[in-house]
Parts: C-alpha cells; sequence; structure tokens
C-alpha cells in the first residue's frame, strides 16, 4: 500500500500506513505539528495507537504542513488521508483540503498509466516505524461516477450486470479492474453470504461497499405489483429500525461508557479465541523459595549486576528457561491449518505487563541464549518501554512460552489464558512469610504458589507436571541453576 499521494501543485497527502501485521485502523493519539510548520524527511508528525502498541510516525519528505484531517481522538482507517504537506513551498491555504485524485478520467490514457507515468520524489525511499517499502503497486480510489472503460470485454460486463439484478440491484455500472472498496468486516460479511462485492452498487461514501450494501444484496427484490403488502409491512421495518435506541439510553450519573477499542479489543479477542481453541489445563504447586530470595539479595551486591534490575522475577524467568531446555517438548504450537505441531528451537520469552492502556505480552527474543546479566537487561528494558507505552508490535509478535506475575497484585495465584499461538503460561503468586516444614521443624518460610496453564492438544498432564516440577524444584534449590543448565 502506498502511503502517500501527490497533485501537480506539490501537495503531498500522506496516508494512514499499516502499522503492524493484519491492522485496519489506529487511533491518532497525539499532533506533534500544527498547519504551517516546517516540517523535514524522518521528523515525527503523530502518535497513533492501534490494536497493539502506540507508534509514532515519521513523515517521509521536507514541506510544510498544509492541512491536519483528523483531530486527535479520531480512530482512522488504514489508507486514509491523515495530513497534506507542501513539498513545493506553495501558498495553498491552511483551511483548503488538497485533493491528488480528481483529475478527469479522460486525462488517463490507460488505467495503469497514471501509476507508470507518476514522477517519483528523489531521495531515499521513505520507510515508517511498523512496515516496509511498498511495492509499486498503486490503486487509486474510484471516483463517483466515473465511466466503464472502453477496452472492457462486454461478456463480462454483462455477465456482473446479470449477477447484479439476481443480487436486487438491477443493472448496475461496474467499474472493471479495480477492487471494490470495502473494510475487512465488509468483505467477510460479503464472502460468507456468497455475495459478488464486484456487484453492489456503494452506498458509503467515496464509493465505500457498507453492510447495509452486503444485506441488501441477498434479500429480495420487493414484488412491484403488490402496493397492498407494501403498505401493510411497511410500518414494521421503521418501529424495528429504530429498535435498538433505548438500549443507548442510560444515565450518565449512574454508567460510564467506554468504547472498546485499541489494547482492550485486542486482547478481548485474543483471550476469547484462546480459551475457545485450546483446551486449558492449569497445574498448581507451592513452594519454599526463601534460598532464592536469599540468591537475590546476594546479586543485587554482585559487581556484574551493578546497575541492572535483580528481582525475583528474574532467577523464575531463568528457573523456567531451564525446565524448558530439560522438558523441550512444552515449547510447541499447534498449526490448525497445516495439522501439524511445530516444535521451536528457540524461546521467546513473553512477559504480560498491565499498562495504561491495558494488558499487553512483549517477548524477549532468544531469551535461552542469555546469560543472566543479559537476561536481566533485557527484562529491564522490556518493562520500562512497556510502561512508557512505547513497546513496538514487533516486541509482541512471535512468543513461545509466558509468564505472569499476579503476585504483584497480593494474590496467591491465578488461572492464567494461554496467549494466542503458545503452549503454556507460568503464573507466580505473592511471595509470603509462612510457617512450613524445614528439616523436620516447622519454621517460618518464604512461600509461593506457581500455577502453570498449558495447551492439552500440545501438552500432556506428564509432560506438564514435569515443567512445574522443574521450575519449583530449581527455586527451592537455585544451584540447580547451574547443575541443570
Amino acid at each position: 500500500m502506498t502511503t502517500m499521494t501527490e497533485n501537480a501543485s506539490g501537495l503531498r497527502e500522506f496516508k494512514m500506513p499499516d502499522v503492524g501485521e493484519g491492522l485496519t485502523e489506529a487511533e491518532i493519539l497525539k499532533w506533534y505539528v500544527q498547519p504551517g510548520d516546517t516540517v523535514t524527511d524522518g521528523q515525527v508528525v503523530c502518535e497513533v495507537e492501534t490494536a497493539k502498541a502506540a507508534v509514532e510516525l515519521p513523515i517521509p519528505y521536507d514541506g510544510v504542513v498544509r492541512e491536519l484531517h483528523f483531530p486527535e481522538g479520531t480512530t482512522v482507517d488504514v489508507g486514509q488521508v491523515i495530513i497534506a504537506v507542501d513539498v513545493a513551498g506553495g501558498s495553498t491555504p491552511t483551511g483548503q483540503a488538497p485533493v491528488a485524485e480528481e483529475a478527469p478520467v479522460a486525462e488517463a490514457p490507460a488505467p495503469q498509466a497514471p501509476v507508470a507515468d507518476e514522477p517519483k520524489p528523489e531521495g531515499r525511499t521513505p520507510v515508517l516505524v511498523g512496515y516496509g517499502v511498498a511495492e509499486a503497486s498503486t490503486k487509486r480510489r474510484p471516483r463517483k461516477g466515473a465511466e466503464v472503460p472502453a477496452q472492457q470485454p462486454e461478456t463480462f460486463l454483462a455477465a456482473t450486470a446479470i449477477q447484479g439484478e439476481l443480487n436486487g440491484h438491477g443493472h448496475a455500472s461496474v467499474v472493471v479492474g479495480q477492487r471494490p472498496l470495502a473494510k475487512p468486516p465488509v468483505r467477510k460479511l460479503a464472502k460468507d453470504l456468497g455475495v459478488d462485492l464486484a456487484t453492489i452498487t456503494p452506498s458509503g461514501p467515496d464509493g465505500i461497499i457498507t453492510r447495509e450494501d452486503v444485506h441488501a444484496a441477498v434479500a429480495p427484490a420487493p414484488a412491484p405489483e403488490q402496493p397492498s403488502v407494501t403498505a401493510v409491512t411497511a410500518p414494521p421495518v421503521p418501529a424495528q429500525a429504530q429498535a435498538p435506541a433505548p438500549v443507548v439510553t442510560y444515565d450518565t450519573a449512574r454508567e460510564t461508557r467506554i468504547p472498546i477499542k485499541g489494547v482492550r479489543k485486542a486482547t478481548a479477542a485474543a483471550m476469547i479465541g484462546s480459551a475457545f481453541t485450546a483446551p486449558h489445563v492449569t497445574e498448581f504447586v507451592t513452594v519454599d523459595v526463601t534460598r532464592t530470595m536469599k540468591l537475590v539479595e546476594e546479586l543485587k551486591q554482585d559487581k556484574e549486576m551493578q546497575g541492572l534490575r535483580v528481582n525475583p522475577l528474574l532467577l523464575i524467568a531463568k528457573a523456567l528457561l531451564v525446565a524448558i531446555k530439560r522438558n523441550p517438548d512444552v515449547n510447541a504450537s499447534w498449526d490448525e491449518a497445516a495439522q501439524e505441531i511445530v516444535l521451536k528451537h528457540y524461546v521467546n520469552l513473553g512477559i504480560a505487563a498491565a499498562t495504561p492502556r491495558g494488558l499487553i505480552v512483549p517477548n524477549i527474543k532468544d531469551a535461552h541464549t542469555k546469560t543472566l546479566p543479559q537476561l536481566a537487561g533485557s527484562l529491564g528494558e522490556l518493562v520500562a518501554t512497556a510502561r512508557e507505552g512505547k513497546t513496538s508490535p514487533a516486541a509482541m509478535q512471535g512468543g513461545t512460552v509466558t509468564i505472569t506475575n499476579v503476585g504483584v497484585f497480593g494474590v496467591d495465584t491465578g488461572t492464567p489464558i494461554l496467549n494466542p499461538g503458545e503452549s503454556a503460561i507460568l503464573a507466580i503468586g505473592a511471595i509470603k512469610l509462612q510457617p512450613w516444614v524445614h528439616k523436620g521443624k516447622v519454621k517460618p518460610r518464604q512461600v509461593t504458589t506457581l500455577a502453570l496453564s498449558f495447551d492439552h492438544r500440545l501438552v500432556d498432564g506428564e509432560l506438564g507436571s514435569k515443567v512445574l516440577a522443574d521450575v519449583a524444584a530449581i527455586l527451592e534449590q537455585p544451584k540447580r541453576l547451574i547443575t541443570w543448565a
């Protein structure tokens, strides 16, 4: 997808890019520039929030900002123009929206000609945060009232018109050779209902096909010779259309409604998908971690760990990595399409982090290769980045196993839900001083409860139990980090 267009007056329109894999929209959190400001190549102009993270967007050219198309707080679809920049130093009025696609259809000798002959800006190829260089496959948005190209085969147009009649739209004019404009949910709806989007006359702005258009395509055409039936059935229609209205009404003094979007929306979809796809099994173990806590205090004084974040999570993460090394089959994923179990020879260790925007799970790439100081550095960087809301989409992709530390909230343990695509997740409970039988006597010891949830398609009870038991054994006797590693 191209992310910019240019017209003859030197105004370039920068479009909302796809800042992650498969994302369709993003919310503009903050503008860093205003109309009239001068911008340079690579300067960050705004911050947007996707379903995965907050991302800063740099502008890929020099110029003067002429217009911001959307205010802060607006959710914008990928591909929509968000800012216009005058790269030629012109004097386009700030309040006038530059339009890069108003050239008459007759001026284009062929549908592909404007793309091939369009002058390309000199200099570096712009590469924005979260996506790479786009291939030269620019597609224009269809113009209202556009004529059907003369070179299209008549047989194809006839077949399209017939299909349009069957879908209840009559002989609609169809622009062949251009992909119909529709959002992903609308495309899925059309696919599920067996409707060809090319046969639908769009009613949305800029020629976009709406859900109502798709539903109208599958609805039978009204009978013209039965006006009495139409008159009888007409009253219930507006009544049904107005039925949802009372649901929207609520007492604002007693309730607050928050739109479901961004990280919260993505988390909800992921948890539903995981809970109802992977059969979860959760096992628990309570363990004496007194020796581990003593080791944490010793490591804080070690010169090799100076400046690094040393806490129980660090040693628990290392214990899990050792347990995975001893039981490698737990580090796998289920490929439903290929009907295969994928064994991972690497560990991307996810750490669940609660942020103001919601729960995110960034992961440490190739955590199994890191020494203890390296792992401490990676954990510290991961936590700091998450707290600042700067975690990139790439940092949350490709995880294999996750740790969630619910103990920081003072609870004993939980039954964690798997991160989609992963085989196991370890929950850490609060570490508390409790009476414990130690060397035949009841003594106060530091104790915690661990919970391991795993995908029972991949991990049977024996394997899951071995992994959890190994983690507990290491935390009880941390010297096993050396003997077992």
